[in-house]
Parts: C-alpha cells; structure tokens; sequence
C-alpha cells in the first residue's frame, strides 16, 4: 500500500509546505466443548495462476479459531497443500472430531465447480480434461461424509473460494465460475464468500474481504451462529458495494451456538443445553464500528501512528487536515467511502495489517540543501530518524519514504529537485531527472537506493 509521497519536487528557493463456544444453556454443570477445526490456505499454485491472500486468509483464521478455543488439525494453518497432502489432512480431520462437539473445516484458494459439484484444488493440480478432475482436486462432498457420522452437535464448512475458473482456457470447459450450492446435511452450515455461481473479490489489503469481515465478526459475544453469518453477508456487502454478497446453506440446528458467549452467560459455570431466553431485536444489533467515532486521545496518537507506519501521512503542516487526508486515502486504499473520520473501523482494521518492511527513505531540506538517506530499516519511523542523522538541526523536512521492494532517488539543479518512487532503481533516477528538469536546468541524481539497500 503506497501514499501519496511518491513525488516531490519544487523550486529551491522555495519551501514546500467459537466459530462456536458451544454455549447450550442450562442447569446442570458440562464439561468444555470440544471444538476441532482444519484450515486450509492454498496460495502457490505450480501451473495455474497464484493467489496472494489465501495463505494469509487461512493464517489470520486460524490464529482467530485457536483464540476461540478451537483444537486445530496440524497445530496450525494448513498450507499450499498438495493433492495427497490435502487428502491426508481430510482424513486426519475425520479422526479427530469424532466424539467431538464441533467440527469445522475452512478453505481458501482455488476451488472449481464441474458438473454440480464442488472441488477444492490443490497447488499440484493440472487437469486438461474433466476426466481428470477426481485424481487430481478433492471433491468438498468427501469433506461432508468425514463429518457425517462423526458424532457432532455442529459441523461447519466454511469456502473462500470461490474465484474465476482457472482452467478454463485449458480445456476443463464444463467448469463454471463460482461455486455451486450443495445440500448441508443435518446439523450443517455451509458458508460461501459469495453467491452460488459468482465469483468472489480478492481484495487489496492482504485478506479476502469475506474472511477479513468473519475472522472480525466471530470475535464479538453474543452472536449466535445465524447472527455471526448474517453479520459477516452484510459486513462483505457494504464493504464491496454490493459486488459481493455471501450465501449460508444450513440444515435445521439443535440448540443455540455461540463463538463467544454473551457476557452474562460467559460469568456463569460452563454448561450444556437448554434453550436461551429470546433476545429482544433491539438486543442484537451492535454497533457499526465503521461508523463508531474515535475521541480518546491514547488511541488517536496510536491511530496516527499506524497510518504514518502505512504511508499514510497524518503530519502535514496543518495537523487537522492532514489527518483526514490520511483516512481519507487509507479508507479508499481499503474500499469504504473516504470520510476521513476516525473510527473505531479504521484503526481496527490498521491493527490487522502486517508491518511493512524493509524501508528506505531520503529527505531533504530545501532551505540549506541538507539532505539524507537509508535504506533496510524494519519501519518508517526508524528509516526517517536514520536519515535525517545528516541534517542537523536542519528538519529536512521533505520526506520520501518506501517500502518492500521500491526503489527512491533524489535529483538537484541550481533551481530545482525531486524526490521520486518507482519500482526500480533504474526508473526511479530516470523519473527524478525528469521531473527536476521540467524547469529547463540540467539535474543530477545524488541519491538513490532500493528499500532492501541495493542500488546504491
């Protein structure tokens, strides 16, 4: 995610300025629920197209579930599984809830429908004609018969997958896009990222935006399971325009399932059935923290911080309005309408962003030609402070800073500069030079280095 910082020039005179905590209710004493969960994130794909957030996605849910309470099969997040990796882990699945209160598999990567049915499709497969699609995908039906059987009070399907057909221009023509709905046998819920049949949006932030809304959505207490997914569909439908709209298919459920017990139920002994008093509507609504403004000062400085760490600049000269700029521009980088508010939203969804690194930066100071730069730093802070060690008392207040695998340079006249971005270092310095020399004077570049310190 990049800011606006990518460019700036000027004249040198002149400054710029549980899914399910299980909780039955009742009156006599229970033991824990034992909760079971596979997760499976499949990213690198070996002949089809790769996809960025699955891994991530199936990450971030299993860290979720784990915090829940969930056993997860493999200690942790599945992944980029192979055809025989992925029939090991369904297998291994199977064994392990059975007896179990709740079984739940997660899915996100690639997944086709062919004649019907859905399969999910290891990072190994390569089919080039239908024939081939039951050796070399895993048929989400088997998934369903590992957990028929196996004695649970729920089982759960949940599939971020539901993309474009990948093989459809290599000869697997009878596959449509999206996935197809399925039957949920009795005491099941399936969940798809999106409608039967479409095709779901991958999103921008490293996380799909189903699987950002539900790993966010299952935390809360109180939501009952039918709540918990009803949330998410509308979570997904604000924050994608209405392009994505997620689908539940479920069987008739016996008893009342929370991820996290409402606060009244969770002070009282763990117990085991019985059904809850009916909540009033007005009970079950919860605030949008889209929408929830933020006023107290220790988590606007904390908030400031983390969109200044994501190049979103709050410290322009005027502090209200660059703020807003701020928000404003990481709220469209996310897809929500850019209020430029400070909502409990925005600084959620900071905080489950990954750190960005290594950074670079090279700032100048127009008013004694003072300037600095470095590279390899673990944040922007740090790349800043490093390089502004060669102004001084000097502020070198003009600041250029990148991250990952971008490259900056810095070029001079006797009447202008430039501080320029660009994915490599050879473009950065031919774009510095070219937005100096737009004054007509001959530039040159002095500084120039990659975020990872090479080009130097």
């Amino acid at each position: 995610m990049r800011g606006a910082l990518s460019i700036h020039s000027g004249n040198r005179h002149a400054v710029a300025a549980a899914v399910v905590v299980l909780s039955f209710l009742s009156t006599g004493p229970a033991a824990a629920a034992k909760r079971i969960a596979l997760v499976v994130g499949n990213s690198a794909y070996q002949n089809i197209a790769r996809l960025d957030n699955p891994r991530n996605d199936a990450t971030l849910m299993a860290d979720t579930l784990s915090s829940l309470g969930f056993t997860l099969v493999g200690g942790r997040a599945q992944l980029d599984l192979d055809k025989m990796a992925l029939d090991n882990a369904v297998q291994n699945f199977g064994r392990q809830i059975q007896g179990a209160d709740v079984a739940l598999f997660y899915y996100a990567g690639h997944g086709v429908q062919v004649t019907g049915s859905n399969y999910l499709v290891p990072v190994s497969a390569n089919p080039t004609r239908e024939a081939d699609v039951d050796f070399q995908m895993v048929d989400v039906n088997l998934v369903l018969r590992q957990m028929q059987g196996s004695g649970t009070r729920l089982n759960m399907v949940i599939l971020d997958a539901c993309r474009n057909n990948p093989f459809g221009a290599r000869g697997l023509r009878s596959s449509e896009g999206g996935l197809a709905q399925m039957r949920a046998p009795e005491g099941t819920l399936i969940s798809y990222a999106t409608q039967p049949g479409s095709v779901a949006l991958d999103g921008r932030d490293g996380h799909s935006p189903y699987t950002r809304a539900l790993a966010t959505t299952v935390k809360q207490p109180g939501l009952d399971i039918f709540q918990t997914f009803n949330q998410v569909g509308l979570t997904v439908k604000r924050e994608t325009g209405g392009a994505q709209q997620p689908w539940v298919s479920s069987s008739p459920i016996d008893g009342t399932f929370y991820f996290v017990a409402p606060a009244a139920a969770a002070s009282l002994p763990k117990v085991a059935i019985a059904p809850p008093p009916e909540a009033r509507v007005a009970d079950t609504l919860r605030p949008d923290p889209d929408y929830v403004p933020i006023k107290d000062a220790a988590l606007l400085r904390e908030l400031s911080e983390r969109l200044y760490e994501h190049n979103f600049d709050p410290e322009l000269p005027d502090g209200k309005t660059g703020m807003k700029l701020a928000i404003a521009k990481f709220q469209e980088k996310s897809n929500l309408k850019p209020s430029g508010e400070a909502t409990q939203g925005v600084l959620m969804r900071l905080r489950k962003m990954n750190d960005l690194k290594p950074w670079g930066s090279i700032v100048y100071g127009p008013d004694n030609d003072k300037w600095g730069i470095s590279w390899n730093h673990t944040s922007r802070r740090a790349a800043v402070d490093d390089a502004r060690k060669n102004c001084g008392a000097s502020k070198c207040a003009m600041e250029l800073s990148f991250f990952g695998d971008r490259c900056g340079a810095f070029a001079i006249s006797a009447e202008s500069w430039s501080l320029v971005e660009r994915e490599t270092i050879q473009r950065a310095k031919q774009a510095a030079l070219d937005e100096c020399g737009k004054t007509g004077k001959s530039c040159r570049v002095i500084g120039a280095v990659c975020a990872d310190g090479s080009g130097r």
